[in-house]
Parts: C-alpha cells; sequence; structure tokens
C-alpha cells in the first residue's frame, strides 16, 4: 500500500506486521542489522525502515500526481505527530513510535522533501547541491536511529551524517547506469565537465578512462565521508556500534569492488556475494570486542 488509505485505520497490530514484512523482504542488509539489536527494538526499527521504504516507493513508483501523493503522505505524518487519527498502516505503527521515543518530525519531513526534490531535479551542477540532497535523502535516517536508542548529542548527528552520506554517494556510483536508464544522474555536472564525460558516456556498454577517472575521484572523496564517520563507532554502546558497523564496512566493501572493477560500474554493477556479506558482519563484531577491550 502506497498511498490508499482506508475509510478507517487498520489496527495497531496490522500496521506493524506490514512493516516488519517490509523490512523483512526488501532490503537484506536492514534486516540482518535489526537482529544485532535488542528484540524489543526491533519493531521499531521495522517501522522506520517502512517509512522510509514507503516514501521512497511513492517518490519512485507511483502512479499518478507523486507529488500530489506526497503531499497526501505528509499529511499522514502530521496527523501522527499531533496526536491524530492517520489511516495509512506505515504511520499507524509509526505514531507509537514516536510517542514512545519523542522522535523530531524534521527528518522525516526532510526525507520526504527527497522525494520531491527527485519529482524536479533529475541533474546536479556541484557537489554542494548534491550533498543538500544527501542531507534530505540520507541523514535523518541516521539521526532517527540515533534518537531512538537516545542518542540526541549534536557531535554525534555529524558523525552519523558523513555515514549516511557515504552510503548514499556509495550507492549513486553503484548504480550510475542504472539511474541513467531512469533519466537521472547524480554525478555532478562540473566534476563531468572536469573529466570530460558526456551523458552519452553514462550509457555505454564500457566505460571509457574518461568515466573511470570520473569515478575514481568519486570514490576518493567517498571513502574521505566513510573515515569521518567512522569514530561514531566509539561513541555508541552495544549491538548498536555493531549494527552502524556492519552498514560501514559494507559500504566501504562497495568501494573496494568498485576500485577492483577499475572503476568500470557501467559494465557490471558491483555487489557483495552472500560470503562477503558474512565476512562483513564477523569484522563488524570483531571490531566491537576491539572497542570494548582498549575501554577496560
Amino acid at each position: 500500500m502506497l498511498v490508499n488509505l482506508p475509510e478507517r485505520p487498520p489496527s495497531l497490530s496490522e500496521s506493524v506486521a506490514l512493516c516488519e514484512k517490509l523490512a523483512r523482504t526488501h532490503y537484506e542488509n536492514f534486516t540482518v542489522a535489526s537482529r544485532l539489536l535488542p528484540r524489543r527494538m526491533r519493531v521499531h526499527v521495522s517501522v522506520l525502515y517502512a517509512f522510509c521504504r514507503t516514501v521512497d516507493d511513492i517518490g519512485d513508483e507511483a502512479s499518478g500526481d507523486r507529488s500530489t501523493l506526497l503531499a497526501r503522505f505528509e499529511s499522514e505524518l502530521h496527523a501522527a505527530c499531533s496526536k491524530g487519527m492517520p489511516r495509512h498502516p506505515v504511520l499507524v505503527a509509526l505514531q507509537r513510535t514516536i510517542v514512545m521515543f519523542d522522535l523530531p518530525k524534521d527528518p522525516f519531513l526532510r526525507l520526504i522533501e527527497a522525494n520531491r526534490i527527485d519529482q524536479q531535479k533529475t541533474r546536479y551542477q556541484t557537489f554542494a547541491e548534491l550533498l543538500h540532497y544527501c542531507d534530505r535523502s540520507a541523514n535523518p535516517v541516521g539521526r532517527l536511529f540515533l534518537v531512538l536508542f537516545d542518542y540526541r548529542d549534536e557531535e554525534l548527528f555529524t558523525l552519523a551524517d558523513a555515514t549516511c552520506t557515504a552510503l548514499q554517494l556509495v550507492n549513486f556510483w553503484q548504480d550510475v547506469r542504472r539511474d541513467c536508464e531512469a533519466g537521472r544522474i547524480y554525478l555532478p555536472r562540473e566534476d563531468m565537465e572536469h573529466f570530460r564525460v558526456s551523458e552519452r558516456d553514462l550509457s555505454a556498454d564500457k566505460a571509457s578512462e574518461r568515466f573511470k577517472a570520473l569515478l575514481r575521484f568519486q570514490a576518493e572523496r567517498t571513502r574521505g565521508y566513510f573515515d569521518d564517520g567512522l569514530p561514531l563507532l566509539d561513541r555508541v554502546r552495544g549491538r548498536l556500534s555493531v549494527a552502524i558497523a556492519l552498514f560501514s564496512y559494507g559500504g566501504l566493501a562497495i568501494l573496494d569492488k568498485i576500485e577492483k572493477t577499475g572503476f568500470d560500474t557501467l559494465a557490471l554493477r558491483p555487489t557483495l556475494s552472500k560470503r562477503e556479506k558474512q565476512a562483513i558482519f564477523l569484522s563488524a563484531v570483531a571490531a566491537k570486542r576491539c572497542i570494548k577491550q582498549r575501554d577496560l
């Protein structure tokens, strides 16, 4: 269900079940990370994911006027945040989580705004413009995750922003051709011009040397954001640190894969095998153990 609202709100149990199904079937890495968390928190993490997934689906897949549909979903969010009576099942479930953990409304609004941007903007002139988009499309997720676990320190938010921005950028470089076929280009135009890469080059079956140089530049820049965010692992407690490490190491592993392809993500989209994901999981657990031993 995207935005077809029932006459009466579904029950909380029905709404939560839908959110858990979305989290379980749409994003394997997210599901693995959530299993690392305390059992009582998993349902709320699933609800947050379901909100993000639903907003993205409206912005990317819904038929009809997507801007109008996003506005309707935003109205449901306002109802959930103001002790009203939302009818969308994701917002019914989210309302309980918002109240229980005193979640701010602004990050949710920013996620909706990111999808509004997608309806209006398909090219980015500068990297600063792209960072502005990441501040709407990715960074709110990290901030909500921290607040959910009772971290409200601005310094930690900044570290989470760096990690979430890095993850979003990795996704862009991983999906250059796929996004181009969908009519969107996230490579900044100023960088494309500097490396003499045209939009036609992005649809090629094989990357040119100019494209490879451009992607090498973007990968190195993205690695810097990961480096900036890694101190967050030392600043949060217990299993949350492992969950965050899982995402960070997964993103870095994709960057490594991009490098191993010679920065040609046009011929083959780099992904992680099941064995590689298991190795990343073990690395995340080992990293947390090292932090514990160091702090003793």
